[in-house]
């Protein structure tokens, strides 16, 4: 998300069309589905929406001072200075992290395993697997009540037919 075009303030949703590169230069999209809408909460848009309003220009994040782009550069830097800031913050915390954050709170709340791929734009449903498996909630309980159910309905069906 870079200008206020890439931004549906109405519809609560974001249309990424670049990326940073490793030398802070904006690039076209890499990869194939990197280009799909991410919903956003209506919260969330209400801010953007309050921060163009304050900072007029060109792109949706801006610094406040200067209202100039901010790129990766700058955003590292003020997570350097939060890192000092906030209480058990670790010392290795980077940008990229906040991505982790994304992810593993989206399985907290309940998102499924596509769903999840699907907001991290990984290209297939195993990558999110690899990355993120050990954090979906183990399913010992449910599967247990699934067979249990066959158990049941098969012994009570063996007992039907021995009457």
């Amino acid at each position: 998300m870079r200008t206020r075009e890439d931004v549906d303030f109405i519809r609560g949703v974001v249309h990424p069309r670049e990326q940073w590169t490793a030398h802070d230069e904006r690039a076209p999209l890499m990869t194939e589905g990197t280009d799909a809408l991410v919903p956003i909460p209506n919260e969330m848009a209400l801010q953007l929406a309050a921060s163009v309003k304050r900072w007029p220009g060109e792109t949706v994040v801006a610094d406040g001072r200067t209202g100039a782009r901010v790129g990766p550069w700058r955003i590292e830097a003020a997570i350097r200075e939060a890192r000092a800031k906030i209480e058990g913050l670790p010392d290795t915390f980077v940008f990229h992290d906040l991505r982790h954050y994304f992810a593993s709170a989206l399985i907290a709340g309940g998102a499924d395993n596509k769903t999840v791929q699907a907001r991290m734009r990984h290209a297939k449903a195993s990558t999110t697997l690899d990355v993120y498996g050990h954090m979906f909630p183990d399913a010992d309980e449910s599967t247990r009540a699934v067979i249990a159910g066959i158990f049941v309905a098969r012994a009570d069906s063996l007992e039907a037919t021995a009457d």
